[in-house]
Order: structure tokens, then sequence, then C-alpha cells
């Protein structure tokens, strides 16, 4: 291509590979997505049996179940905010491939923002996993083993 009609195909070559890191980083935040919205799918699932077994208990029973519900809403608002800091983090590397396209094929040159929305973005991914570790203690911390279970038989 001649330059008076745009970059060569060299230029558009190291640019796509440029930005072929960054779109990994894509990939992956796609697949942790898809492992936070089956937790979340199953955290609904389990609150609603409790909430049919909230109206047929009573007493020791009664509390466990009211125990794990509340639980179980704190774990949905943790799954909620990992799902929004993984969406977030997944916006600004698309913000961040964007940028590195406008600077590659222009004369546009701002490399700190390119690296500073990368670092945004890995920010905002810390954040999610940090919650997604919160989560799984919390979903840990509502499993109730009954004693009996616990107890080996005696040998006779």
């Amino acid at each position: 291509m001649h330059p008076e009609f745009g970059p060569n195909l060299t230029v558009v070559i190291s640019v796509l590979q440029t930005a072929l890191t960054p779109a990994f980083l894509l990939v992956a935040v796609g697949s942790l997505l898809n492992v936070l919205t089956g937790r979340l799918s199953r955290i609904v699932d389990r609150s609603r049996d409790l909430q049919q077994l909230h109206g047929v208990t009573e007493g020791a029973a009664h509390q466990r179940v009211v125990s794990e519900l509340r639980i179980i809403e704190r774990r949905m608002q943790v799954v909620g905010s990992s799902i929004l800091f993984a969406v977030l983090s997944a916006i600004t590397v698309c913000i961040m491939i964007a940028l590195l396209f406008l600077m590659g094929l222009t004369k546009f040159s701002a490399p700190w923002i390119a690296v500073s929305v990368f670092m945004l973005s890995l920010a905002l991914l810390a954040t999610c996993l940090l919650q997604f570790v919160h989560e799984i203690r919390l979903a840990t911390h509502a499993i109730h083993v009954p004693e009996e279970y616990l107890e080996l038989p005696e040998k006779g």
C-alpha cells in the first residue's frame, strides 16, 4: 500500500502481533467468567432448595437453614462483585487493544496510557480473583457435616 493510503502491511502485521498478547488475557477472563457464572448458578439453586426447607424445618435444623441462607446471600453478593470486576477487566483489555491499534496505525503515541490501562485491567482481575477466593472460603464455611458422619463405627 502507498503511504498516502494508510499503513503498509508490515505495520498492520506488527500491530496485530502486539494486540494478540492482551487478547489471550481476554480469553482467560472469559474462562474465569464461565466458572464464576457456574458458581452463581449453583448458589442460586442451593438458595431455592433452602428456601423450600425454611417453612418445614424447626429447632436446630431451622437454625441451620437460616444460617446457611445468610451465607448464601453473602456468597451471591461476593460472586456478583467478582463477576463485575472480571467484566470491567475484560472491558479495559478491549480498550487497551483499541489503543494499541490506534497507536500502531496512526501517528498518535501515548504508550503510558496503554500501560496504565493494562495495569488497571490487571488490578481489576486481581480484585476479581480475591473476591473469588473469598467466595470459596464462604462456601467451605457454610458446609455443615453432622457429627454422626464424622464418627467411625466401633469394631465389635
